[in-house]
């Protein structure tokens, strides 16, 4: 194997894993020439009032959430919190009293509108288990109800592929009558069936790379391959301050800044140079509905001779005429992507992930990536319900029915977007972008919204901090192409109400 390529497991690579916030009211790229269109997303700075106000919010939660710390402490409100034990006070602590301020005090009031539970598939519609607190959310009881055809803003589904009926449904039940429901081995022992190997070529042909390899689980598909590429990462570098403590804000302007200080510094103490520099993007960011200007990436790549890798969860399928990515999206060549990483979870409605690039990159991955060796292989069924749904969204089914979806699906998101600013909400992000945040800013708004939505048979993602900085609360809605006009004017509704 080339010593210059990626995946050598010996050698310290500098991370960057960049994350977009920017809060102009209308940020332009910088280099236009790079792109074959307008790139415009609008993320307008929060009014100095709701700031102040929001504040004051959270400042009051605060006292109240002491002076209820102090009542338990003495007995006079009945704790419901995981404490050590009395016998136990000399132990190492499992739980971090203070630490747990935030979720006591503050997230156990709004608590009821996250984790509902559903009984019916996600769809464009759902049905929902009723639920009930004695205790002010410390738990819940189902009251044995059912909630029927609420609309569902929630789901990743993007181009209506979360179904138990039609051609997926129809493929995966076939293939769990021929395969079993599960494999119960590794790839590398007894779990290879041939359906996988379909699977990944028709991966590898879908994003136009020459390989690819797929996972049972999204998550995993990061967390155990950046390791076996990285190797020893003596410096990683977040700028996500939605998942890190230590991180910055960066731009293209940032970013460049970032990768020439790798190269002429080097590492830290020793000053040694970097052997390799790959930097981490998302497509798109699912809490702000933003997209990746990766032509602008590229650029920087290949001029400072970094490595790029992709993660495209909540892009692939989503965006493009051919619904491939953002690559697609921006008419760029697979190959100046070192390494495109996605999920299967949301716009082909099943589970697990892929990586795909380089045979060499791939062949490497199948020997050193810890999900590859010790995870149990994805199950025939999803396998197929992956296979059948790419299938229909490339037109090798024989029918239109993929490009009818990209093309519902990017209608809907204009429309659902233009609607909302017409009705003088702020909305962040791209307007091509199906995830579409809705500020609510202050805290009080975050779960009466989620409440009284639900009331109108709607259900939606509720969103504060600490998943959002502090005084930009939201609410995130996710367009599909399986809702209708008619739904998405349902729900615009009762927003206004």
């Amino acid at each position: 194997m080339d010593t210059n390529s990626l995946p050598v497991s010996n050698t310290t690579i500098f991370c960057l894993s960049v994350y977009f916030l920017l809060l102009q009211n209308n940020h332009v790229v910088r280099n236009a020439s790079l792109y074959n269109k307008e790139f415009v997303e609008q993320f307008e700075e929060t009014p100095l009032l709701v700031a102040v106000l929001t504040y004051v919010g959270y400042g009051i939660l605060t006292i109240f959430g002491y002076l209820r710390d102090f009542l338990r402490h003495w007995g006079m409100e009945k704790c419901h919190v995981a404490r050590e034990r009395e016998e136990q006070k000399d132990f190492v602590p499992l739980y971090q009293d203070f630490e747990n301020f935030y979720t006591r005090n503050l997230y156990m009031r709004i608590r009821d509108n996250w984790n509902r539970p559903i009984c019916s598939v996600p769809g464009a519609k759902m049905d929902l288990l009723e639920r009930a607190s004695k205790d002010y959310n410390w738990t819940f009881q189902h009251t044995g109800k059912v909630v029927k055809d609420v609309i569902n803003m929630g789901s990743y589904n993007y181009l209506g592929f979360a179904e138990n009926t039609g051609r997926c449904a129809d493929a995966a039940t076939e293939s769990t009558h021929h395969y079993g429901v599960g494999v119960g081995s590794t790839r590398y022992e007894m779990g290879n069936l041939d359906i996988h190997e379909e699977l990944e070529q028709l991966v590898a042909r879908f994003l136009g790379v020459e390989s690819s390899m797929a996972f049972g689980m999204g998550f995993a598909t990061n967390s155990m391959n950046i390791p076996a590429l990285a190797g020893k990462v003596l410096r990683l570098h977040y700028s996500d301050p939605f998942l890190c403590s230590v991180c910055v804000s960066v731009d293209m302007v940032s970013l460049e800044k970032l990768l020439r200080d790798a190269i002429v510094h080097g590492q830290p103490r020793t000053r040694r140079p970097w052997k390799k520099i790959l930097i981490l993007v998302e497509g798109i960011y699912s809490m702000e509905g933003s997209i990746v200007r990766l032509p602008e990436v590229i650029a920087l790549k290949k001029r400072y001779k970094a490595f790029l890798y992709l993660d495209e969860a909540h892009s692939i399928g989503a965006l493009g005429p051919r619904g491939g990515g953002v690559v697609d999206y921006f008419a760029l060549d697979p190959k100046d992507v070192d390494i495109m990483m996605g999920t299967f979870t949301k716009s082909f409605g099943a589970a697990g992930g892929y990586i795909g690039g380089k045979k060499e990159l791939i062949d490497y991955l199948r020997s050193h990536s810890h999900s590859a060796i010790y995870a149990t292989s994805m199950s025939p069924p999803v396998s197929q319900q992956i296979i059948t749904s790419m299938k229909i969204i490339m037109g090798e089914d024989g029918t239109t029915l993929g490009v009818v979806r990209l093309r519902q699906l990017s209608e809907n998101t204009t429309y659902f977007r233009r609607k909302l600013r017409e009705m003088g909400f702020i909305i962040y992000g791209n307007d091509d972008s199906p995830v579409v945040p809705m500020m609510l800013y202050m805290p009080a708004k975050i779960g009466a919204f989620g409440r009284e939505m639900l009331k109108r048979n709607i259900g939606t993602v509720v969103v504060g901090f600490p998943a959002t900085p502090i005084i930009e609360s939201r609410a995130r809605f996710c367009v599909s192409a399986a809702h209708t006009r008619d739904i998405l004017d349902t729900v615009r509704q009762p927003i206004t109400d």
